[in-house]
């Protein structure tokens, strides 16, 4: 049976399916509209540096032939045929797109699916409609990327601009094409190229789904919920200064049991029998009777309630420790956010790619603070995190913080950010670089692990790899030191780059217990 993928939807392939060779299937259509169906192979820093990988109508394959474009059959618009294990390693992505050939705009077309079979039977489909779009004239459908294993991603953003600007933006040139006749629509069944490893013995497989029929349309999405009207209040990276813990807890009156630590079993009152510990029956009980009920509750709501969402009334809001949810709406401010950090969202949200533009690319290229940034706009919560990183959503209140784009999941747009250079000698390039946020609004800094904020001194120093962040008015002077291991592990420079800190009372650095 087919999972149904919803926008931003991510899992291995190898939970899909055990084969490598897979169709792709794309139908888009829209009444008076054209469309180019394409697949994009790009490198590591999702650029199309090598343009055989590019294909389309006019290069129907790779060299190796990993991408084949098969054309219209089966139902869908364009077909594909990927062989994963053939892919070169030089791709990381393979992007595949739909942008509209003239006039028109997304928000026009019908329903449409991008689909995934192997072996004959459908695995996946991520189902859209043009009420996800407005003005786009392309959309970024799905994903193949690796990321220690191939994976597949359900996208779906809209980009404002036709197949001359996705090429643009994936580092491609734009040259000059004859026009291709269509082709003609076939209804014969998918094919299937190399069928997923053999069930195992005494489980039946499911039927697969019978291709060419029409396509239902998606269930309408459901109304919006309403967003919070609070004022953004986010807590500190650290406690307020002066804050009281809480006290410890009281003694037991004399004669009264004391309080058990968590988690171990409550003795028995002197004279009676041991309670058998939770989830054992006790001795001679029936099996399968139920002991009672857990001290929170019996059932499945009971056991999943710590773990539901925290709405407090606020524009960002920490769920736990490693996943924040932003409100949108609330003030008509969009959010800027790393690619991909996108885990789930409510309500009717756009995401857009952000481009930094020409100049922009060039300066994050060579500074090494280059951010690939998604736009998200509309109604509703959005929810992000990025590879069980700890968030810190931090407040700035006409101020400014000195943060790495390496440690940046997202912020507000009304927010002003530019790169800055640390002057520094004895180290490659004369120079850092690091990211300067300043205004009105929220940044969420990830780190590794529980960061400690400390106050600057003549004497504060830290490591370029741990520092993590620092308060726009400090004073940084870099210094270079050389160990003398080096000389114990050849091959290694052993250089090691400080950093240090002055600035007036107030002032503050962020250190993380980890070095990138």
């Amino acid at each position: 049976m087919a999972r149904e993928f919803q926008r931003g939807h991510k899992a291995r392939v190898s939970d899909l399916t055990q084969g490598t060779d897979l169709y792709v299937g794309v139908r888009i259509e829209a009444p008076g509209l054209t469309f180019d169906i394409s697949c994009f192979g790009l490198d590591a820093d999702e650029q199309l540096s090598d343009d055989r990988y590019f294909i389309f109508f006019n290069q129907p394959k790779s060299p190796e032939e990993s991408i084949q474009l098969l054309g219209a059959q089966a139902g869908d618009t364009e077909s594909f045929r990927v062989t994963l294990d053939r892919v070169p390693e030089s791709l990381h992505k393979l992007s595949f797109t739909a942008t509209i050939d003239g006039a028109g705009q997304m928000s026009d077309v019908g329903p449409g699916y991008i689909r995934i079979v192997a072996g004959g039977e459908e695995v996946v489909r991520y189902a859209f409609t043009g009420a996800e779009f407005t003005t786009e004239r392309a959309v970024m459908l799905g994903d193949f990327y690796r990321k220690d294993v191939w994976r597949f991603a359900a996208v779906g953003q809209g980009f404002d601009g036709g197949l001359d600007a996705l090429l643009k933006n994936f580092g491609g040139e734009v040259a000059e094409e004859e026009p291709a006749a269509p082709e003609p629509q076939a209804t014969g069944p998918v094919p299937g190229f190399a069928p997923p490893a053999a069930p195992e013995p005494g489980v039946v497989p499911a039927p697969a789904p019978s291709f060419g029929a029409p396509v239902a349309p998606p269930a309408p999405a459901p109304e919006p919920r309403p967003v919070h009207a609070a004022q953004t209040i986010v807590a500190p990276l650290s406690a307020p200064q002066g804050a009281v813990p809480p006290p410890a807890p009281a003694p037991a009156p004399y004669g009264q049991p004391a309080p058990v630590p968590y988690g171990q079993p409550v003795p028995a009152p002197y004279g009676q029998p041991v309670p058998s510990p939770y989830g054992q029956q006790p001795p001679g009980a029936p099996q399968g009777v139920p002991q009672g009920a857990p001290p929170g509750g019996a059932g499945l709501q009971a056991a999943l309630q710590k773990y539901r969402e925290v709405p407090t009334g606020q524009r960002w809001t920490a769920q736990n420790g490693q996943l924040v949810r932003v409100d949108l709406g609330m003030d008509g401010s969009p959010v800027l956010a790393r690619q991909g950090s996108m885990v789930m969202y409510q309500g009717k949200v756009d995401f857009g790619y952000k481009g930094a533009g020409f100049v922009g690319r060039i300066v994050g290229n060579v500074t090494g603070q280059e951010m690939q940034l998604m736009r998200c706009t509309g109604k509703g919560q959005v929810f992000l995190a990025e590879e069980g990183t700890h968030l810190h959503p931090v407040e700035l209140q006409g101020d400014g913080i000195c943060v790495s784009a390496e440690n940046v999941l997202a912020f507000d747009e009304s927010l002003q950010y530019e790169v800055r250079r640390i002057e520094g000698h004895g180290i490659p390039g004369g120079a850092l670089f690091t990211m300067v946020f300043q205004g009105t609004g929220t940044v969420v800094v990830k780190t590794h692990g529980t960061p400690v904020v400390l106050p600057v001194t003549p004497t504060t120093f830290a490591d370029s790899n741990a520092v993590v962040a620092w308060s726009a008015a400090s004073q940084v002077i870099v210094s270079s030191q050389v160990s003398l291991r080096r000389h114990a592990y050849p091959g290694h420079s052993g250089e090691t780059v400080n950093l240090q800190f002055r600035g007036a009372p107030g002032n503050f650095i962020v250190v993380q217990p980890y070095e990138v």
